[in-house]
């Protein structure tokens, strides 16, 4: 069995790869770049999403394809792409990258993108899996800054709150999925197994950074201003109306979701706790490498 992986240079995509090579099959990643660094063993295909017939070279002597591509504001028209000559080479298996609840968050640009995404795979006859993931832990190791020197924690979750991800557990359900024909037609909701909320999760960064940690509060104006400082406006209001659906519609797991993935992966998933402590280390190391020795 060969897979394709795109996507797989990014923080989801290269777990993935590490989980693909754990239960031996053979990887080949699409890059944009030749000089990109894979890990041994990990086969590299030049290409873009928006160039059909360096995609179709890359597809060329596969037979699973693992679909995530980036936010992006053609997210929709690379992701028809890759799907439309997965479908003309009859892969024999599709596991796409989507979002948890996105039929809910329709308003959203990049949810709206993967709903039309996961309508068009549906609706013909190529197997697939979809993997549905929460909110990334992740994304909060790039808070270093603004939590040890401003002592805030910034993203608006809002008192309910979500059921956040370990991009590790949906590594491993991608990877479990794409092994095995037994997941064909399965949609999978990734979800942590707590809900995390704005206060909870400040208070869980100031036990394990022993200072207090305030939530900067759900205005999302002011989120947004700040968010386009570091990315283009056009992300900055998807990723803004996308805070904003939280708020509004909610993102916590339903009472089954743990349980169907506990299954699928043969563990509970990861807890945000642990995530928190374990970025902690890690940064004391960064700051001081005598600390890792």
């Amino acid at each position: 069995m060969k897979v394709l992986v795109i996507g797989g240079t990014g923080h989801v995509g290269s777990e993935v790869v590490k989980e693909l090579r754990k239960r031996n099959a053979d990887v080949r990643v699409l890059v944009r770049k030749p000089d990109e660094k894979l890990p041994p063993g990990i086969e590299m295909a030049v290409g873009d999403l928006l160039d059909p017939v360096s995609i179709e070279t890359a597809l060329d002597g596969i037979d699973k394809l693992y679909l995530l591509n980036a936010v992006a504001s053609d997210e929709l028209t690379q992701g028809l792409i890759a799907y439309d000559l997965a479908k003309k080479r009859e892969l024999a298996h599709v596991v796409y990258h989507s979002v948890f609840r996105v039929e809910h968050f329709k308003d959203v640009p990049h949810f709206a993108s993967k709903l039309a995404i996961e309508s068009a795979i549906r609706a013909f006859d190529v197997p697939f899996t979809i993997i549905r993931p929460n909110y990334f832990f992740q994304n909060d190791a790039s808070f270093k800054d603004v939590l040890s020197k401003m002592s805030v924690y910034p993203n608006p979750l809002g008192p309910v709150g979500i059921s956040a991800v370990d991009i590790r557990d949906i590594a491993e359900a991608a990877a479990i999925s794409l092994v095995s024909d037994e997941h064909f037609g399965n949609t999978y909701n990734v979800n942590g197994p707590t809900v995390l909320s704005g206060p909870k999760a400040a208070a869980i960064w100031s036990k394990a950074l022993g200072k207090e940690i305030k939530y900067a509060g759900d205005n999302l104006d002011a989120f947004e201003e700040q968010m386009r400082k570091h990315a283009p406006s056009w992300a900055a209001f998807d990723i803004r109306m996308m805070f904003q659906g939280y708020l509004e519609r909610g993102f916590v797991a339903d009472g089954s979701d743990v349980a169907t993935l506990t299954k699928l992966l043969g563990h509970e998933p990861r807890a945000y706790e642990d995530f928190v402590k374990e970025t902690v280390q890690a940064w004391q190391n960064l700051d001081d490498p005598r600390a890792a020795a």
